[in-house]
């Protein structure tokens, strides 16, 4: 396993959520494959803290659909499902469309430069083809309208949603389909800029739901889903 921030002294709360985000980066990022068998002491002693908020990070990723246990049995990563997958899109395309509308009015001239500077760096690592890069440019593009938004449900409701979908961006980001995303993500910004509400905001979803195109990619390369 790769070594993650060692967890040195923190907070309880704070081991908590950073187990959970080792955890669940390690399963969207592949270190932990579908169908991988996971051990709560194996993972407790990988980031160096008690297997108390490795098992409460368990229980949050199985809550959103990266994780399965069968008690007394197994713990390991959901194999890829396309159900699964498609009902989170759903859901974070939604959250990304009420994000726009929300925001739209009250993005400020900074905003809409982050917005661009993003999609620069995001066009930047498709063509080097790295996709970390990749994915955490287009968190950082669409961030700009989910900060704006100042609505901390929408942001809850993405964080539960959006891991879900991180192994189909892999797919999309590291092949030829994830760079319509460069022009999609220009189309926003330029909505966003002319105030149109209803068009910006249709325009973020289909960016969302452009991830249809590789659900069928992403499960047929999973023999076990």
């Amino acid at each position: 396993m790769p070594v993650p921030p060692h967890a040195g002294v923190m907070s309880r709360s704070l081991l908590r959520e950073n187990a959970y985000q080792w955890i669940r980066d390690a399963i969207v990022d592949g270190t932990f494959a579908p169908g991988e068998r996971l051990n709560d002491a194996e993972l407790a002693e990988w980031l160096g803290v008690s297997r108390t908020p490795v098992r409460e990070a368990l229980t949050r990723l199985e809550k959103s659909g990266l994780v399965q246990t069968k008690p007394g049995r197994y713990t390991m990563v959901s194999p890829l499902d396309a159900g699964a997958a498609r009902a989170a899109q759903t859901v974070t395309a939604a959250m990304h469309e009420l994000a726009v509308r929300e925001a739209v009015q009250r993005l400020s001239a900074d905003d809409l430069a982050a917005m661009r500077e993003a999609n620069d760096r995001f066009a930047a690592a498709l063509r080097a083809d790295d996709v970390d890069a990749a994915i955490a440019a287009d968190d950082d593009f669409h961030g700009v309208a989910v900060l704006a938004s100042a609505n901390p449900a929408l942001r809850t409701v993405l964080e539960e949603f959006t891991p879900v979908l991180r192994r189909l961006e892999r797919v999309r980001f590291s092949s030829l389909n994830g760079r319509s995303s460069v022009d999609m993500h220009e189309r926003i910004v330029a909505l966003c800029e002319a105030r149109d509400v209803e068009g910006a905001a249709a325009a973020a979803r289909a960016n969302w739901m452009s991830l249809d195109e590789v659900f069928e990619l992403e499960t047929a390369a999973d023999p076990t889903a």
